[in-house]
C-alpha cells in the first residue's frame, strides 16, 4: 500500500504548555493521535524542546548565550527522548531519535543516509523523532524553531503533509492576540499575498514565530508539498483537523 507520509513539527511552546515544564499531557496526546493515524500514514516528528527540558532543572551561567543554549540542548536532549519514550512506551510504541543539522541537507551520501534510516524506522514500526543537534548547529536556537528544519525533512522524505502545531490556528489578517477582530485565513494559494501577514511574537520556549512558519511553507510550496498551520494546544488536533473538525490554515498545493 501506497501510504502516505505526513511530518508533525512540535515546538517547545507546545511541549510545556505555556509552563516552564515539559508537558507529559501533551506528549500523551501526540502519542495518542500516532495511534489513530498510523493506520492509514507514516509519521515523522520533529521536535524541538531540548532546552526546555534542560530548563526545568538546571541553570547555566558563564560563556556567550549561545553556547549557553547549546548546554542547555545537550543536557535536556537525552532528557526529552526519555520523556517521549516512556510515554510513548505506554501505548505500546517504539522510538528513535534522529539528530540533524543543515550540513545534513546538503551532502548527497547525508541525505541517502538519513533517507534509508528513516524509512527502515517506518518499515519497523518506529517512530522517528527528529530534533537539530544544537551542540554542533545554533540556526535552530536563533532562528525558526525548528520550523525550517520540519520543512527541509518534509521535502527529503518527499512527504505528502507537513504540520506545524502553532498556539493558535493558523494565520491570521492581523495579530488575534492584539486584534479581537482578526480573521482566520483558512487557505493560501499565493505566498506574495500573506507574506506581509508574518509577525515576529515568540512563545516564551520558542524561537519561532509566524514568520519563520511562513519561510517553512514556502519550501514546501516550492516541492509540491502541503502546509497545514494547526493549533496544537487543541487535545487530538492533526486528528481533528486531517478529519476537518477544526479550522486552520491550509497552503495548498493539491496534493494531499
Amino acid at each position: 500500500m501506497n501510504r502516505k507520509k505526513i511530518i508533525l513539527k512540535i515546538g517547545s511552546s507546545m511541549l510545556t504548555k505555556g509552563t516552564k515544564q515539559i508537558s507529559r499531557g501533551k506528549i500523551e496526546d501526540i502519542a495518542r493521535q500516532i495511534l489513530v493515524l498510523r493506520e492509514k500514514y507514516d509519521l515523522i516528528i520533529v521536535s524541538s524542546g531540548a532546552i526546555a527540558a534542560a530548563k526545568q532543572f538546571v541553570e547555566l551561567s558563564g560563556g556567550h548565550s549561545i553556547v549557553v543554549k547549546q548546554a542547555l540542548a545537550a543536557i535536556g536532549q537525552p532528557f526529552l527522548m526519555r520523556i517521549y519514550q516512556e510515554v510513548f512506551n505506554d501505548f505500546g510504541l517504539h522510538t528513535a531519535q534522529c539528530l540533524l543539522n543543515y550540513n545534513d541537507f546538503k551532502k548527497d551520501k547525508s541525505k541517502e543516509n538519513t533517507i534509508n534510516t528513516i524509512n527502515v524506522l517506518l518499515e519497523n514500526d518506529y517512530v522517528p523523532i527528529i530534533n537539530e543537534n544544537d551542540t554542533v548547529a545554533t540556526d535552530e536556537i536563533k532562528f525558526g524553531d525548528n520550523d525550517k528544519l520540519a520543512a527541509l525533512t518534509a521535502t527529503l522524505l518527499k512527504a505528502d503533509l507537513l504540520i506545524l502545531a502553532s498556539d493558535i490556528e493558523g494565520l491570521y489578517d492581523a495579530d488575534p492576540k492584539k486584534n479581537a477582530g482578526a480573521h482566520l485565513i483558512p487557505q493560501v494559494n499565493n505566498m506574495e499575498v500573506v507574506q506581509h501577514l508574518a509577525g515576529d511574537s515568540l512563545s516564551q520556549h520558542g524561537t519561532g514565530g509566524m514568520k519563520s512558519k511562513l519561510k517553512a511553507a514556502r519550501i514546501c510550496l516550492d516541492r509540491q508539498i502541503e502546509v497545514w498551520i494547526v493549533n496544537g494546544n487543541i487535545e487530538n488536533f492533526a486528528v481533528l483537523a486531517l478529519g476537518k473538525k477544526i479550522n486552520f490554515t491550509r497552503f495548498d498545493s493539491r496534493q494531499f
